[in-house]
């Protein structure tokens, strides 16, 4: 499988090259030369196989002969060795649980994913000790952390915005030592995320250091992310139903990976990009006009993107032509208030208990299905309640019980270095 340059057709990459590098030289997000439907028979027989089986057939095309079958499934079993349930909470609407991972968090799927990719490749032989550098915005630090923790050959250096992720977040990416690195930007996730794009263009930085990134702009982040949807269709399968998946959507690798996966034949009819208060996709579906704003801060962390990455990928996938676009992907927006009276609401009602991304999906749902009453519509659940405790037992009024996982790191000392911009990054990766 080769990729090419979404800013140049014409610069190709196999799958190895796009995962050390990250990024094309020109700056542009690799994107799938070949986009193949899966055949008929593998979705009929889909509820027969294991998860395993499914995410090979999913990835293999993607990868090509570049990583071994054996290989390969080995590294999808070490992926998926959790549960991914889908759990109704009302009539016609289940909360996908994508937080029974190592970091509680959807993230831990592409993290996992690459850093078994990436280990592969190294082991190998051609590649010298690599760099990943990645920004976050609240979970993706802590899942890219346990997931490339002590594997060999790999530094992983994370920026972070100051007292814009929560206590638990931080934790999780500040206590680990050995080859994980946290540093604390004062600024907000987008100026991270362009400090890491800028240091990728710095010749000065690539003579000292092979770097890649973790963000998912990266195909192996990117492309994993696709599994849960074809584990979910493996228990949503039912014959005449039509389907909505309602993704709570920052950079929009989650929902870029589930409408490719639409493209690839899943039955998914539609998808609902349910945005905060950074609503740029919001918008430019309500008026054609792309408009990158800077980024507000929110009680749903992981998706104050002001300038959404991944929309270029979703774009691509449908052509660039807005028409096409519309006819599958809805978009809406909630502030804070709604956002909490949504988690408060569905606690109430049914003793379900969502965090803040989870309930902006909810809310996106709940938007699409008035007009749409013959779906069933399933919202990510992206994140376990607990990584926002204050903000969920002020919503529910009652304490949410701690994971042993995240009890044995409260306690832990934070490591940070602080940064306030790129000269102060480009010294320390120089150093």
């Amino acid at each position: 499988m080769n990729y090419f340059s979404l800013n140049n057709r014409e610069h190709t990459s196999n799958f190895e090259n796009a995962v050390v590098r990250g990024l094309a030289p020109d700056k542009g997000l690799y994107f799938p030369q070949l986009i193949e439907k899966l055949p008929k028979s593998f979705f009929s027989e889909i509820r027969s196989m294991d998860n395993t089986e499914i995410a090979f057939e999913v990835i293999k095309n993607y990868v090509g002969e570049e990583i071994s079958d054996s290989a390969l499934k080995d590294i999808i079993a070490d992926t998926l060795d959790f549960d991914f349930p889908v759990v109704d909470v009302e009539k016609n609407v289940g909360s996908l649980e994508l937080f029974h991972g190592p970091t509680l968090a959807f993230k831990d799927v592409g993290a996992r994913f690459m850093a078994g990719s990436l280990g592969y490749f190294i082991k190998k032989g051609k590649l010298g000790n690599i760099t990943v550098l990645v920004a976050t915005s609240g979970d993706t630090g802590g899942a890219v952390a346990n997931g490339f923790l002590g594997v060999e050959g790999i530094d992983v250096v994370i920026l972070y915005p100051k007292g814009k992720v929560s206590e638990i977040q931080e934790k999780q990416l500040t206590t680990l030592g050995q080859n994980i690195v946290a540093l604390e930007v004062d600024g907000a996730f987008d100026e991270c995320q362009d400090m890491v794009k800028r240091a990728f263009l710095d010749d000065e930085i690539q003579q000292k250091r092979q770097l890649t990134s973790a963000n998912s702009i990266n195909v192996a982040r990117w492309l994993p992310q696709m599994f849960y949807y074809f584990l979910a269709y493996k228990q949503l399968a039912k014959e005449g139903r039509k389907l909505a998946f309602s993704v709570p959507s920052g950079n929009f690798g989650n929902i870029c990976a589930g409408l490719l996966a639409r493209e690839m034949g899943l039955p998914i009819d539609h998808f609902i990009a349910s945005n905060n208060a950074n609503n740029v996709v919001t918008r430019y579906l309500e008026n054609g006009n792309y408009q990158p704003t800077a980024s507000v801060q929110t009680i749903s962390n992981a998706m104050d993107v002001g300038n959404p990455s991944n929309f270029v990928r979703v774009l691509e996938l449908f052509q660039n032509e807005f028409g096409n676009l519309k006819e599958y992907l809805s978009s809406y927006s909630f502030d804070d208030l709604a956002t909490k009276m949504a988690i408060k609401e569905v606690f109430d009602k049914t003793g379900y208990i969502m965090d803040p991304h989870g309930a902006v999906g909810y809310l996106g749902l709940q938007e699409f299905l008035k007009k749409n009453e013959n779906y069933y519509g399933t919202f990510l659940e992206t994140a376990h309640p607990v990584k926002f405790l204050d903000t969920v037992e002020e919503a529910i009024g009652q304490k949410v019980a701690i994971p042993d996982s995240i009890e044995s790191i409260m306690h832990k000392e934070k490591k940070f270095h602080q940064i306030s911009n790129y000269d102060e990054l480009k010294s320390y990766l120089l150093s």
